[in-house]
């Protein structure tokens, strides 16, 4: 054999690997293909092409295992027990910009499925590599390591404290200083999967100066940074006062508010997250935001979207109203209660309904004058009814009660009172009685008109142990009329004994 047919089997061999990787490569981006792939023994048959003397083989088998991997946690699993990791790692510090992208690519889609695989990545060494690929001069290589970094930190503050440790914060907020959109979209994303997991964990964010860094870009036009600019922001803040008051000071109101009128959905999703993490700490916080006009901006805002997006608004509002009278006073100016009333009523999901009945108890618990703005926007049987009703929630059912409890313990609006004299159960029924008892002694013309409305009539036929509260209730609301007009409603068996304790009373 001539040297070139000789060398035409190596070529041959060579072209057989290329063709074999790529077809792999392409296989594993379509779902049904992939048990197919595993049965077949992909991964050993991978695991070599990984050191190929080829580059180019070597990147593609390894974005063929990132692919598989990606998949289910089964094939990334098989990547570990495959020793396939300490390869990658190694092969991350020591090769091309290609190679390193695919390898983070890897790393990313094992990491991704559960802690113990995350575990296994930082056991391989792989932290520290790719903390220094943050530093490569290739920004895809930056964005692939933020990436894998962020996936890893994600799951747990254990994980999250390692990637902290391999000194991966401050070249992450170098990240988010980068021109690239992309690369400031993984970095910003990664720092809240940090930050999100404790006080202590958003404090090394803080202390990396990330707060001014994500503050300035609030305003930035890419809908997909803003998204990860609110999370970072929002999961520093929920930890505490203090962090919360970071964020502020950063300036982001007015200018988060604008977010609230965004085209993309979840950019008004962590905006109204990022406003309800300041305003649920101290009465003080949600001050400064009503007084940006922040709690008119959230009203506006869960009135153009619906769903899950609607939820943190909704919650926002509650802890605002939670902190004091003033506070639900300035809810109710800002016609929050009518937009509250639609969600309780509108929407499908039972945990956005509990949100809204939890935030319309909270503002009216205060006062009557609080009680009666819930109740003339005719919440108070919506309530009931959710309360009632079997398929309802256990949380959306305890939350109406206690919102009916808190409203019906203030409300003085007897023409909102007396549908759940005909309706409510006895423990929601002797509230609303007691209302009754302690209005009706005071105003004549309430009283003339629970007369002609029936109201008086349908109290005599409770059904109330004698010496209860609730007998109580009733008799204090009989010792408003005349015997004769009280005995008229009385049921036959009921005018004897009211005669006698009318006398002896």
């Amino acid at each position: 054999m001539s040297q070139r047919q000789v060398l035409q089997v190596f070529e041959q061999y060579q072209k057989a690997r290329t063709q074999f990787v790529q077809m792999v490569a392409e296989l594993a981006t379509r779902p049904q293909n992939i048990e197919t792939l595993q049965n077949a023994g992909v991964m050993s048959l991978l695991r070599p092409l990984l050191l190929d003397v080829v580059p180019t083989i070597q990147q593609t088998a390894a974005l063929a295992l990132g692919r598989l991997a990606n998949y289910n946690d089964d094939l990334a699993e098989a990547v570990v027990k495959g020793d396939i990791l300490p390869q990658l790692v190694y092969s991350l510090a020591e090769q091309n910009r290609f190679y390193k992208k695919a390898a983070a690519f890897v790393l990313r889609a094992v990491g991704k499925h559960s802690p113990q695989l995350a575990q296994a990545i930082v056991d391989c060494g792989a932290l520290d590599t790719l903390v220094i690929c943050l530093e490569d001069f290739d920004p895809g290589v930056k964005e692939a390591a933020a990436w894998a970094l962020g996936y890893i930190a994600r799951h747990n503050a254990e994980l999250s404290q390692a990637v902290v440790d391999a000194g991966a914060i401050p070249l992450l907020v170098l990240c988010i200083q980068e021109p690239e959109i992309a690369l400031k979209r993984i970095a910003a994303s990664a720092l809240s999967d940090i930050a999100k997991h404790s006080p202590e964990l958003a404090q090394t964010v803080v202390d990396a100066g990330a707060i001014a860094h994500l503050a300035q870009m609030i305003l930035n036009p890419d809908a997909k940074l803003k998204r990860q600019i609110l999370s970072a922001l929002s999961q520093i803040a929920k930890h505490s006062v203090d962090l919360a008051e970071m964020v502020v000071e950063a300036e982001i109101f007015p200018v988060v508010l604008t977010c609230l009128k965004d085209k993309d959905e979840y950019v008004k999703k962590n905006a109204s997250t990022l406003i309800r993490e300041i305003a649920k700490h101290t009465p003080e916080l949600s001050q400064l935001i009503v007084n940006a006009g922040g709690v008119a901006a959230v009203i506006d805002c869960i009135g153009s979207c619906k769903g899950n997006i609607r939820l943190p608004g909704i919650m926002m509002l509650g802890y605002v109203a939670a902190h004091s009278e003033n506070l639900a006073m300035a809810v109710i100016i800002s016609k929050g209660v009518p937009q509250l009333s639609v969600c309780l009523s509108e929407e499908p999901e039972d945990h956005i309904k509990a949100a809204a009945a939890w935030a319309l108890g909270q503002i009216g618990r205060y006062t009557p004058e609080h009680a009666r703005a819930v109740a003339v926007t005719n919440t108070l049987p919506v309530l009931l009814s959710l309360y009632m009703c079997t398929e309802s929630s256990e949380d959306l059912q305890v939350k109406s009660k206690k919102a009916i409890k808190n409203i019906l313990q203030k409300c003085t609006y007897l023409p909102a009172l007396e549908p759940f004299l005909y309706d409510a159960p006895p423990n929601i029924l002797k509230h609303v009685v007691g209302q009754f008892s302690k209005v009706l002694p005071h105003d004549s013309k309430a009283r003339r008109l629970f007369v002609t409305s029936g109201g008086l009539k349908k109290v005599q036929e409770i059904k109330a142990e004698p010496g209860s509260l609730l007998q109580e209730y009733i008799n204090s609301i009989n010792n408003c009329y005349p015997e004769e007009i009280v005995s008229k409603f009385l049921p036959q068996v009921q005018v004897y004994a009211w005669g006698r304790f009318m006398r002896t009373s």
